[in-house]
């Protein structure tokens, strides 16, 4: 393992999980469970109280968005330190990461509940596969520096697990996958998983819109509309699952995507660098 690797590697024991800084923002993972309950709050307030998220009545009790996955994941931090006080006031954004390893503990991976992921899993037996999910950044945070945090932090993470395929369901905001069908067809149309990478929601919990004709979708409008997120997947190299499930509880319809590590974008390797050493601390 070359010597700059490894040095990142070392970086994920408990004492200084640290993987990058850019000014007065770091990114990490989260040291402790003081820290992770400060991640599940900014997740609340993103998700329930800014966006249209649903909250039991123990969320609202407790303010914090978790669920039994949580404890098996690691949760990656972006924290600004220009803005003091308690940890759970500077972390600005964070991502949740479960491996292979730690899925069979939690008896799956959360993105099972929504898509048949089985099939692909047993495709490749022996990859080591990385689910993300629960993106959110703070709104006044949503800018170039937080995503690229975030990104310096996952490449890292991939890096020093050894990852072959990251995956996890993204979301588009709205329930109503009629008002949606542009998106959603254009995903289908310009994305679509080879064989050996097809996922498929499950079918009694998707909608399957039939791809529209060339001639009646605006491509541009298409793509203009899909969350930032999505767009970063597909300039990444990432395919799309069969298939879309609406999430009645946050307010979105949902996709699966597909990225294997092996397909991501060499402009992006680049930019991170090939150790992940692009932002080091």
């Amino acid at each position: 393992m070359p010597a700059k690797l490894l040095h990142f590697v070392k970086r994920f024991d408990s004492s200084s999980p640290l993987l990058g800084r850019l000014g007065n923002l770091e990114v990490r993972l989260a040291r402790n469970a003081a820290e992770v309950k400060a991640a599940q709050q900014l997740r609340y307030r993103v998700f329930y109280q800014e966006m249209s998220a649903q909250p039991s009545k123990l969320q609202k009790m407790t303010r914090r968005d978790r669920d039994s996955f949580d404890r098996y994941c690691d949760h990656l931090l972006v924290i600004d330190h220009a803005r003091g006080g308690p940890m759970a006031q500077r972390i600005v954004g964070t991502y949740r990461l479960m491996r292979g390893d730690r899925a069979a503990l939690a008896g799956g991976f959360y993105t099972a509940q929504e898509f048949d992921i089985a099939p692909m899993l047993a495709r490749h037996p022996g990859k080591r596969f990385l689910e993300l999910g629960r993106s959110c950044v703070l709104k006044d945070y949503r800018g170039k520096r937080t995503v690229e945090l975030l990104w310096q932090g996952i490449w890292a993470y991939v890096l020093a697990h050894d990852i072959d395929v990251l995956f996890g369901c993204a979301s588009l905001a709205g329930t109503d996958t009629a008002t949606l069908a542009a998106p959603l067809s254009f995903l289908q149309s310009n994305a679509p998983a080879p064989a050996e990478w097809r996922v498929r929601a499950h079918s009694h919990r998707g909608t399957f819109i039939d791809t529209m004709a060339a001639e009646s979708l605006d491509p541009r409008r298409a793509l203009a509309s899909l969350p930032p997120l999505v767009k970063g997947y597909l300039r990444l190299g990432g395919y799309v699952g069969e298939g879309a499930v609406v999430d009645r509880q946050f307010g979105t319809t949902d996709v699966l995507i597909v990225l294997p590590r092996e397909k991501i974008n060499p402009r992006y390797v680049g930019y991170y660098g090939a150790d992940g050493g692009r932002f080091a601390a």
